[in-house]
C-alpha cells in the first residue's frame, strides 16, 4: 500500500481555471519522485492537494495527514527566533515536550550541518543554510511523506548541487516517501527514482520515466552518457507535453 496515493485528481479554481485534470500518483517510503513541467502547469497545486492544503474538485487523496512534511520554495523562517528555535517550531506547535524537542532538534541540526549555527538568527544565514533550517524544521515531525516545492530554485548552482546530495543522504537515512517539484531536468534525474512530466494546464501526469541509478549517487554521475540519455528522455517528453 502506498504512503501517498492520488486518484483521479482534478482541480478547478473558483474563477474557472482548470489547474489539474485526472492525475494519478502513488509514492511509497523509499521512493523519491520528481515532478517537472512548464510554469503554471499545476505542479505546486498538486503538492498542495497531496498535503491537504487544497481540496480537489474531483478525485481522492489517501495519506496520513499527520505524517506529511512540506518544504516550501521560501524557507519562511521567523526572524526573531534562532535557528534552533525555528527548527523546533512545528514540534512546539504539536505540543512535543521540551526535552524531547530539544534532543530531536540537536540531532537534526547535526544531520543538516547547522550545529554551529544553532544560536544564529536567520539574517546571518546564507540562502543554503536557511533551506537547511527549513528542511530540519520539517524533519522534526518525522514525516513518512515529504513534499518539496522547488526548495533549491533560488540558490546558485554549486549550493544547489551540494544540497541535492545532502537531501538524498537524508532521504536514505529517513526512508520517507519523497515528492520533489523542480524546473531543472538534471536535478530531477539526479534526485529521483522516477520522474513524472506534467502537461501544460490543465496539468496531466504522463507515464513516469524510471531512473535506473542506484543510491547513493556520486555528483560525477551527472557527466555520464547514461545520465545524459535519461535527461534527454525527460526533455523530449517535456517538449511533447507542451506542444
Amino acid at each position: 500500500m502506498s504512503d501517498l496515493s492520488l486518484r483521479g485528481i482534478s482541480l478547478t479554481f473558483p474563477d474557472g481555471t482548470e489547474a489539474i485534470a485526472n492525475a494519478d500518483l502513488d509514492v511509497s517510503r523509499g521512493e523519491f519522485v520528481s515532478l517537472v513541467g512548464p510554469s503554471g502547469c499545476g505542479k505546486s497545486t498538486l503538492l498542495r492537494v497531496a498535503s491537504g492544503l487544497l481540496d480537489p474538485t474531483n478525485g481522492s487523496v489517501s495519506v496520513d495527514a499527520s505524517s506529511v512534511g512540506y518544504v516550501f520554495q521560501d524557507p519562511t523562517l521567523l526572524p526573531w527566533r534562532t535557528t534552533r528555535r525555528n527548527v523546533e517550531l512545528l514540534a512546539e506547535l504539536r505540543n512535543v515536550v521540551p526535552a524531547i524537542r530539544r534532543e530531536r532538534a540537536e540531532r537534526i541540526l547535526a544531520t543538516v550541518g547547522l550545529t554551529e549555527f544553532a544560536d544564529h538568527f536567520p539574517r546571518t544565514l546564507s540562502g543554503g543554510m536557511k533551506m537547511r533550517a527549513s528542511l530540519a524544521r520539517t524533519l522534526m515531525l518525522e514525516p513518512t511523506v515529504c513534499l518539496f516545492d522547488e526548495p533549491f530554485g533560488a540558490l546558485d548552482e554549486m549550493s544547489r548541487e551540494r544540497l541535492n546530495g545532502e537531501l538524498i543522504e537524508i532521504f536514505l537515512a529517513r526512508n520517507f516517501a519523497g515528492v520533489f517539484v523542480t524546473h531543472s531536468i538534471g536535478e530531477a534525474v539526479f534526485m529521483s527514482s522516477r520522474v513524472h512530466v506534467m502537461t501544460s494546464r490543465p496539468g496531466r501526469l504522463l507515464e513516469p520515466i524510471e531512473v535506473p541509478f542506484a543510491y547513493p549517487r556520486s555528483p560525477e554521475i551527472r557527466f555520464t552518457p547514461e545520465f545524459a540519455a535519461i535527461c534527454g528522455r525527460v526533455a523530449r517528453a517535456l517538449r511533447e507535453a507542451t506542444s
